[in-house]
Formats: C-alpha cells, sequence, structure tokens
C-alpha cells in the first residue's frame, strides 16, 4: 500500500483526478444508484448540468449541480453514447460554457454507469416504448438475441413471460395499458396502425376497447395469434383470446376472394344493419328469447327478423350461420 501511495503522489494532477472520478463512479454502482441519483450525482461532480436520455423510452433527466432538475434549453458542450452488448441505447452529457480538464473522463464513466443500471433494473417504467423495440420482440424475422435484448432494454427480465395484445381503440394507448395493466410493466407502441401491449399481466380492459390476445410463449406467435384474435372482436365480444376461436381462427387464413365468394356470406353482407345486429345476437346467445332480451325487444319482433333473415341464410343451422358471420366480420 505504501508503494501505491507514493507512486500516486507523484501523478500529475490530470491522472490523480481521472482516478478520483472512477472511484467516484465505482462507490456510487456500489450503492446501486438509480438514473436521477446518478445524474444527480454526475452534476455535482462536474459542477455543471448533467443529463442523460434513453433511446428506448425517450427519458431524459437533467440535473443542475444544485441537485435539482435543470431548467430552461440544453446548451450541450460534451456527450457520449450510453453502450449496451455493443449497441447504443442512448447518451450522456454535460452542459457548460466550455469543456473541463475531466469532462470526457466523466463522461466516460457515466455512460458505463448508466448502462450498468439499466441493465440492472430496465428503463424507467414509463408506458409508451420506442416502436422500433417493441417490432423486434414480436417480428417473425428478429434473431433470438436481438429480441432477448430488446425485452431487457424494455424492462423484462430474462426469461420472464410476456402477454401481447393487439389494440384498436380511440383512447390513447397509454391510456389503454394504464387500466389494464396498474401496477405491473407494460410497455405499449403503435405499429403499422396496430396498437401492441407488452404485459406481465392483464387485467380487465376499459369500454370501447377492442383487443386481441394472444397465447402462445413465444412472442413473434403470440402478436401472429393476438392480430388473428383482434379481426374476430364485435361490439358484444370487445376482447377476444386466440384459444377460445378455436378451429374459427382457421378463416383468417382463408383468402378474401374465397370468403366474399360464398353464398352464406354474401347473404350476411347484404343484411340491413338491424338485421345483422339480431343475427349477431342470436349467435351469441343461441336462443330466440335470450337474443330477444339482449336485443331489449319482444320475441316475436326477434321472431319475425329471424323469419326475414330466413329467407337469404338458413338461420336454423346455428352453427352455419355462425360460420357466415364470423366470415363476413373478417372483411
Amino acid at each position: 500500500m505504501e508503494a501505491l501511495a507514493t507512486r500516486l503522489s507523484n501523478l500529475d494532477s490530470h491522472v490523480e483526478g481521472a482516478i478520483r472520478v472512477v472511484m467516484f463512479y465505482d462507490t456510487l454502482m456500489r450503492r446501486r444508484v438509480d438514473l436521477p441519483a446518478l445524474a444527480r450525482a454526475s452534476a455535482g461532480l462536474a459542477e455543471s448540468v448533467a443529463g442523460i436520455r434513453l433511446h428506448s423510452t425517450g427519458q431524459v433527466i437533467r440535473m443542475s449541480p444544485g441537485g435539482t432538475p435543470a431548467g430552461g434549453e440544453a446548451v450541450v458542450s460534451s456527450r457520449s453514447p450510453i453502450l449496451l452488448d455493443e449497441e447504443e441505447i442512448g447518451e450522456v452529457w454535460l452542459e457548460r460554457a466550455g469543456a473541463g480538464p475531466l469532462d470526457e473522463v466523466v463522461l466516460d464513466r457515466l455512460a458505463l454507469a448508466a448502462a450498468a443500471v439499466v441493465e440492472r433494473y430496465g428503463p424507467a417504467r414509463t408506458t409508451m416504448a420506442d416502436p422500433a423495440l417493441v417490432e423486434l420482440v414480436v417480428s417473425a424475422g428478429s434473431d433470438e438475441a436481438g429480441r432477448a435484448r430488446a425485452l431487457r432494454l424494455l424492462g423484462f427480465a430474462p426469461g420472464q413471460r410476456v402477454q401481447v395484445v393487439a389494440v384498436s381503440s380511440d383512447l390513447a394507448l397509454d391510456r389503454v395499458a394504464a387500466v389494464v395493466c396498474p401496477g405491473h410493466l407494460v410497455k405499449a407502441a403503435l405499429v403499422d396502425g396496430t396498437g401492441i401491449l407488452l404485459a406481465t399481466r392483464l387485467g380487465d380492459f376499459p369500454p370501447g376497447v377492442h383487443a386481441g390476445i394472444g397465447s402462445d410463449p413465444h412472442p413473434a406467435r403470440a402478436w401472429s395469434e393476438a392480430q388473428t384474435a383482434l379481426r374476430f372482436t364485435t361490439t358484444r365480444t370487445p376482447v377476444v383470446h386466440h384459444p377460445d376461436l378455436g378451429a374459427l381462427a382457421l378463416l383468417a387464413h382463408v383468402p378474401a376472394e374465397t370468403l366474399r365468394a360464398n353464398a352464406d356470406v354474401t347473404a350476411v353482407a347484404a343484411l340491413s344493419a338491424e338485421d345483422l345486429d339480431t343475427l349477431d345476437a342470436y349467435c351469441a346467445t343461441g336462443s330466440l328469447r335470450r337474443a330477444a332480451d339482449l336485443l331489449h325487444l319482444h320475441h316475436s319482433s326477434v321472431s319475425r327478423r329471424l323469419e326475414q333473415i330466413g329467407k337469404v341464410l338458413d338461420v336454423t343451422d346455428l352453427a352455419r350461420a355462425k360460420l357466415a358471420l364470423a366470415a363476413f366480420r373478417l372483411l
């Protein structure tokens, strides 16, 4: 130890300062600080505003030397990328009039520390996520290493089961996610016009939301199932779990031209909105009287409507009617 102390005493002030910076960040990581605490400590050390940004969430943290969130526009003097598994996941920076003598060392250690925090805890549990990361998780063309890295960057633990949901809603996707997954990790993104939820647990969906839920343990196959299930949702059945479709799911793989050419599907397509609603209620309940209750009508009124529908579609064969209605919805 004496020999080491002697050598250190002979180092110039720049090298000694760099060593102190390294020791400073080693101490922070032993204390297992989070990103805000990391930015706050860095600002105090550098005596300038310090910033951290994660690409996956868009989260930006800017702390002043006084330990409070920094205000005003960011005037970056120097920056450094945050790398995890050789992939840039964000950046760190300092804001001052001119570069300090140890700024490069501070930013290097800050970037390394930020990467370690992300790897340990995942990003902040905001709901909306980078669509590119979410798409990487659910894409059939993704390699498994890239998929695992994307899941980790989104905050999911290795090996953790992730449920995949396809969503159609007039509500903002983050609001849907907040209702469905209160208190649990959920990431949401809009990809090619369809909402995607990745969640560790699902609750009830709010009114007006249509959702298809996949069941396969593999995210890419679960996403395919979720998209199929979403196509079968209706106002009366707004949430569909793919396993509940059974053999009906096979209809999703039938070419649209084939479905349109079917006589039963053509008959359903020609029905009025009122008759279509009646047929839907009848298929959902399997009973004239229960359909009447669902429609808030007298059973004789429903009987007359079904008699009218029966002129173009055999409603006595309930399975056939259900199949025709489901095929029509897919179109």
